[in-house]
C-alpha cells in the first residue's frame, strides 16, 4: 500500500498550526442549510493510528442517504503529519483524510467526521478545518463533548440540549437511541446545527453512531492492519 506524503507547505509546529487555524477560520460558512436529510450521498470520514509505526490510515466511506446502503469508499495512509496537541488533531489527520476523499469515485456530498467543528476551543476543528479545505459540507459528530457543557437530554430518542462554551452554543447534545448516551454534534461548513442533528438522527437508525462514522472506523481500522502487516 502507498504511503502518502505529508504537504510541503503543512504546519510543522503549534506555532505555525495555531496561525494556519487563525487565518483560515474566517472562512467558515454558517448561513447555508446544507443538504436536506435522507437525499443524495453522505460520507463518513474516519482515521485509525500506528503510533509505533508512525502510521495515519483514514477511510472515505460514501453512503445512500435514503438506503444507507455504501456506494463508494477509499482508504489512504500515510506518516502522522503532526505531534499530538489537544485542539490540533486535524493536523495529524487531515492529509490523510483528504487523500482518501479525493480517491472516491463518487462526489462526497455531505461529510461526517468523528470529531468537531465548532465545539472546539478556537471554534475551528477538524469538521470546520476539513470545510474550508475542501468546499463541501461537513459536520461533526463526537462520542464526548470535549471541554464544553452541557444538561442531559431527556431519554427518549432526539431528544437535544445545548453544548456550551459560556454562553454560547458551539453544539448540540443529541440522544440517538432511548436511554442511551448521547453524541455531540457540532456545525463545521455550509450547514446548520439543526439540520446537522436532523441527519445525525436520519444516519443513526438503529445504533448510537451515524452510519457513516461505523463503517468509516472499521474501514480505515482494516486499511491500517494492511498497512502495518505489510511493513512488518
Amino acid at each position: 500500500m502507498k504511503i502518502i506524503e505529508t504537504p510541503a507547505d503543512w504546519p510543522s509546529d503549534e506555532t505555525e498550526a495555531l496561525a494556519a487555524q487563525d487565518a483560515l477560520r474566517g472562512r467558515v460558512v454558517l448561513d447555508e442549510p446544507g443538504p436536506p436529510p435522507g437525499r443524495g450521498l453522505v460520507t463518513g470520514v474516519d482515521v485509525a493510528y500506528d503510533d509505533e509505526r508512525d502510521l495515519v490510515a483514514a477511510a472515505a466511506v460514501v453512503l445512500d442517504a435514503r438506503t444507507l446502503e455504501v456506494v463508494d469508499r477509499a482508504t489512504a495512509v500515510g506518516r502522522v503529519s503532526f505531534p499530538y496537541v489537544p485542539g490540533l488533531l486535524a493536523f495529524r489527520e487531515l492529509p490523510a483524510v483528504l487523500a482518501a476523499l479525493e480517491a472516491l469515485s463518487a462526489a462526497p456530498g455531505l461529510v461526517v467526521c468523528d470529531g468537531y467543528g465548532r465545539a472546539h476551543p478556537r471554534r475551528f476543528g477538524l469538521a470546520s478545518h476539513l470545510g474550508v479545505l475542501t468546499g463541501l459540507p461537513v459536520m461533526g459528530v463526537a462520542k464526548n463533548p470535549f471541554a464544553f457543557t452541557c444538561e442531559p437530554p431527556g431519554e427518549r430518542r432526539g431528544a437535544s440540549s445545548p453544548l456550551l462554551a459560556g454562553d454560547e452554543e458551539v453544539g448540540r447534545a443529541l440522544r440517538t437511541r432511548d436511554g442511551v448516551k448521547p453524541v455531540f454534534v457540532s456545525v463545521g461548513h455550509r450547514v446548520t446545527l439543526a439540520n446537522a442533528c436532523a441527519h445525525t438522527l436520519a444516519l443513526a437508525p438503529r445504533y448510537r453512531l451515524p452510519e457513516t462514522t461505523r463503517h468509516a472506523d472499521s474501514l480505515c481500522r482494516e486499511a491500517l492492519k494492511e498497512a502495518t502487516a505489510g511493513a512488518a
